[in-house]
């Protein structure tokens, strides 16, 4: 299988699904990370929080856009090789866009193409990063989907692109079953409590956006932590699929046909985090 993720910024990619990311390299699944701008502008920690100091790093506080972008770029590298991302795309846009744009588009249409995804990963366009470059790269995304899916090799010299699933992340509705809410809710859960510590040092190269070491484990507590309990596993990444699924016969996974409804809880919170995988 080959997953294809497609997100706005250099670590969208690793928060929103590094853990699964991890699982799927060790199955040998083929993953590539298309990124659609530099991310230069987007938590630019390291060189704001310089300028605030008595006496600060003349090379950090003066950096320019494109040391700022280099480093971006090594720190995703090195996550991307610690979860088993084979390729790392990126199209470098700046990251203030706040509009569709028909040429980013049909960039991504392009890539789609090439690469001839199985299955797409991206942001859920109604998280909470609503109207900012988050859900503008969700709504590029799904447009670029279907125009990937009209080419004709007779009119554009290439054939359509056969996606089978899309999986959205990012929406915060981890509530237990479909009555809740009317409906709205993550749909699909995906147990990552096995390669936790690997998101955990994929997200400590993001040392120059502050995503490292005490960010990292709060965030993979909370957020990851909230949709384990919702999996009833320790930690989890949560998805919505985008198309139906057709099934031979009832879909019940073999989690749910082994959870134990009376110590689900308990087994839920056995991972300490910060004494497993301590701040480096």
């Amino acid at each position: 299988m080959k997953i294809m993720t497609i997100y706005a910024h250099p670590a969208d990619t690793i928060t929103n699904c590094g853990g699964t990311l991890a699982l799927h390299a060790q199955r040998d699944d083929e993953i590539v990370a298309l990124i659609l701008s530099h991310g230069g502008r987007i938590h630019a920690n390291k060189y704001a929080e310089e300028w605030r100091k008595a006496n600060p790093d003349g090379d950090v506080a003066t950096a320019g856009l494109d040391d700022i972008v280099a480093n971006k770029k090594d720190e995703l590298d090195r996550a991307a090789s610690i979860l088993g991302i084979g390729k790392v795309i990126t199209l470098d846009h700046d990251d203030t866009y706040a509009t569709v744009h028909e040429d980013v588009v049909e960039e991504i249409a392009e890539q789609i193409a090439a690469e001839q995804p199985d299955v797409v990963i991206a942001d859920h366009p109604r998280s909470p990063a609503w109207f900012d470059a988050h859900s503008v790269a969700t709504g590029m995304a799904l447009a670029a989907l279907s125009r990937a899916g009209t080419y004709l090799r007779n009119l554009d010299g290439r054939d359509e692109v056969p996606v089978r699933q899309v999986f959205l992340t990012g929406l915060p509705v981890f509530n237990l079953d479909a009555l809740s809410l009317n409906g709205l809710r993550n749909d699909c859960y995906i147990d990552i409590t096995g390669v936790v510590g690997t998101k955990l040092a994929a997200m400590d190269q993001f040392v120059s956006q502050g995503y490292h070491g005490l960010f990292a484990r709060k965030l993979v507590e909370s957020y990851n932590g909230e949709a384990g309990r919702a999996a009833g596993v320790n930690f989890a990444e949560a998805f919505v699929r985008l198309y139906n699924e057709t099934h031979g016969a009832l879909p019940v996974t073999e989690a749910a046909l082994a959870a134990d409804p009376l110590t689900r809880h308990i087994a839920y919170s056995s991972v300490n985090l910060r004494g497993s995988y301590p701040v480096p």
